[in-house]
Parts: C-alpha cells; sequence; structure tokens
C-alpha cells in the first residue's frame, strides 16, 4: 500500500507504520543519550499510552529507566487493506524496541473508562509483574461512558461568560483569521466536560489499583495538565477545558489519602504547549504554538514531548529531596514556556501576526512537521512513494 498524508480539519485520516517507527526510534534515542534516570520507576503503568505524552511517558520510563512497562490505550488495529491509527503503530514501534533491549512491554487496547479494560490491566499486573511503582494518567478523549452509571459525556471547547473572538491560523494554509466562539449554552457543558477530562476517572483507577494490591510501596502516580498564556485563557483555562483540568488538578488530595497508608503519592504536572492531536483542535493554540516555538527555537531552549517527560521524570519526579512544586502544590515543567521574557516575545508577535507575514515571524513550518510526525510523516528517511504494508500488530497485546 502507498500511504500518504489525508487530512480533514485538524484531522490526519491515515498513519505511516513505518514514520510511526521512525518517531519512536528518534524519541528512545534523545532519552538513551540523556543517561539513566536516577532511582527512576521500575514498573509502569501507563494510562493513555500511545500518543504524545502518553507515548513519552512510556518510553521516558523504559530507555531511560529500564522499566517494565503496561500500556493501556484505545486505537483501531491495523487489518488487510485498512490503517491502523497511528497510536496503534507507535505502540507496535514502541514494543518492538523495547523486546529488543530486552525490556518487559505489554499492551491492553480498550475503553480505559471501563471497569473491564481496569481489570483486565489488574489481573495482568498480578500475573507478570506483580506490584507498579509508577501510574501515568494521560488519558485525552472527547466521550466518556461512565463505568458506574451507564451514562455517555461528550466534552465541548467553549468560553463559559461570554463569546471570545480572537486571531487563529489554518495551519495548512497558513491563512490567518478572527475566529468567535459562543459560551456555553446551560452549566451542563460545564459538567459533561469535567466527567469527561476531569479527575474521577483518574481517581477511579487508583482506588481499583489500592484495592487489588498492585501498587508498590511509595507508588507515584502522575496526571498531565496545561494552563498556557492570558491570550488563551478564555477558551482554555477559563473555559470549559480549564475546569476539567481544574477538577483534575483538584483530585489530588483525595488520591494522596488513598496511597497514604502506602507512603504514595500524586501529581499533576503542568507541561508546555505541543502540537498533538488534542491541542491541534483548540482554536487559537496553533497560532500561538507557532509563534512560541519560533520564539523558544531562536533561545536555545524548545522541547518537543520527549524532551519534557525525560525532564519530568530526571528533574521533577526522581530528584533527590523534595519534588520541586508550585504554590498550588503542582510539578511545572511549562517553566520555561513561561518565562517572562519568552511571553513578552510571543505576544509583541501575536499583535503583529497576519497572513502576508506568518511565515516570516513565525515557525508554522515546524508546527507542520510536528503535526504530520504524529502521524508517520514528514520524516526525510522514509519514502512515501514505496509500497508498505499496513500489517502492523502490536507484539504483545494482552487478549
Amino acid at each position: 500500500m502507498i500511504i500518504q498524508p489525508r487530512t480533514r480539519g485538524f484531522i490526519c485520516l491515515t498513519a505511516h507504520p513505518e514514520g510511526a517507527a521512525e518517531n519512536i526510534k528518534n524519541q528512545i534515542e534523545y532519552v538513551k543519550s540523556k543517561g539513566e534516570i536516577k532511582n527512576g520507576p521500575k514498573k509502569v503503568l501507563v494510562i493513555g499510552a500511545s500518543t504524545g505524552f502518553g507515548i513519552a511517558s512510556r518510553i521516558s520510563a523504559a530507555f531511560g529507566s529500564g522499566a517494565a512497562t503496561i500500556g493501556v490505550f484505545f486505537e483501531k488495529p491495523a487489518s488487510e487493506g485498512k490503517l491502523g491509527t497511528a497510536g496503534w503503530y507507535n505502540s507496535a514501534a514502541f514494543e518492538k524496541e523495547a523486546h529488543s533491549a530486552g525490556l518487559y512491554a505489554k499492551s491492553i487496547n480498550g475503553d480505559a473508562f471501563s471497569d473491564e479494560i481496569k481489570e483486565q490491566t489488574i489481573a495482568l499486573i498480578k500475573k507478570d509483574l506483580g506490584q507498579v511503582d509508577l501510574v501515568i494518567y494521560s488519558l485525552a478523549s472527547p466521550r466518556r461512558t461512565h463505568p458506574k452509571t451507564g451514562v455517555q459525556y461528550s466534552s465541548v471547547l467553549k468560553p463559559i461568560d461570554q463569546p471570545f473572538t480572537n486571531k487563529t491560523v489554518d495551519f495548512h494554509s497558513g491563512v490567518v483569521s478572527d475566529i468567535s466562539i459562543q459560551p456555553i449554552e446551560s452549566e451542563d457543558d460545564i459538567k459533561n466536560t469535567v466527567a469527561v477530562m476531569g479527575g474521577e476517572d483518574w481517581k477511579f483507577w487508583i482506588e481499583d489499583l489500592k484495592a487489588a494490591g498492585v501498587l508498590a510501596e511509595g507508588v507515584k502516580t502522575v496526571a498531565y495538565s496545561y494552563i498556557g498564556p492570558e491570550l488563551t485563557y478564555p477558551i482554555y483555562r477559563n473555559g470549559t477545558i480549564g475546569r476539567a483540568k481544574d477538577d483534575l488538578e483538584g483530585t489530588v488530595p483525595a488520591i494522596n489519602d488513598i496511597l497514604k497508608d502506602l507512603h504514595g503519592i500524586s501529581y499533576v504536572s503542568v507541561n508546555k504547549a505541543l502540537v498533538t492531536q488534542s491541542s491541534s483542535a483548540i482554536p487559537v493554540v496553533p497560532l500561538y504554538i507557532s509563534l512560541l516555538y519560533k520564539v523558544m527555537k531562536e533561545k536555545g531552549i524548545h522541547e518537543g514531548t520527549i524532551e519534557q517527560m525525560q525532564r519530568l521524570f530526571a528533574e521533577r519526579l526522581y530528584v533527590d529531596g523534595d519534588v520541586p512544586l508550585d504554590e498550588k502544590g503542582r510539578i511545572r515543567v511549562d517553566d520555561l514556556e513561561m518565562r517572562a521574557d519568552v511571553q513578552e516575545e510571543v505576544s509583541k508577535l501575536w499583535d503583529q501576526a497576519t497572513t502576508e507575514n506568518l511565515e516570516e515571524i513565525s515557525d508554522i513550518a515546524g508546527y507542520r512537521d510536528d503535526f504530520f510526525q504524529l502521524f508517520g510523516f514528514n520524516f526525510d528517511s522514509i519514502d512515501y512513494n514505496k509500497d508498505t504494508s499496513e500489517l502492523v500488530q502490536v507484539p504483545s497485546l494482552a487478549e
């Protein structure tokens, strides 16, 4: 099969298995180049393990700390004549590399919100690892079926108090335009978004893992969040998604209570703005990221997902002494993004940005590259005109 990118808006409908493998290899090589993560985790569960921060977390644990990893994800498998999703090919490539390095790696494909997948994961931990000492929660989904009630919730991306109008960019064409987004129609929009993206499911996972006896003494668990600059607050941090992130962050004390007798602890890590499948869908954010990339690359402080996660593990989670936290108890690896000098320059460029000057004052080309590389495209080492087998399987998929 000749596999080329096909897009619809902010979604790429195809994924390239060889490009995904190249992406995973590059991330592994970066982690290995940084050396061993001292006192790092040894048995790790990653919930939401196939793309973005999730796969980068799995790579950082495995190749930075020699950890055995179990990854949970919900991806479309490859079949004859039908491509798998990018996350499917990422996971296949990760497992292949991990096994070649002599590392334990198994995966579970299914709805992580469901009790069935939680039970399957617990059974696999008991059988193969006994216990885990790190649980990463990195789920990103537009919908959730509640495991106790069966009610399905859908998240929405909306401001809360009033319409939001600002610049955005079509990153495919480079056209800068104004966009207006209407506010929520009712409080149900907030409740539904919190139900999907808040902290309840993270708490359910920890409760079930604890009850099953598969959490090790001193276990750590981390979920991921984002704050961003004031210009994105109306649509992000002060919008429906922000309410869900507030709920996620507010779940930390409850999880700490659950883990108390194990001397375990939970954290929320606030990460940098990056090109992900999720962030590409948020109006305003692609323009902000393209300007941010320009500034941070010029200053020599740019990071992608793997650089972020390697630094989270090596310089935050597994340091001697106390884990550095902000005034609200959060880990911050968005510290370079939020530096005053970076934000001042981005703000100036934001005011200047037009369709005509975008290529000059931003890194929209870098944004496009990062977007397509999420799906295995735009790697110079891959011949995309070559016949490629779509039938790539995840080697150790648990049944």
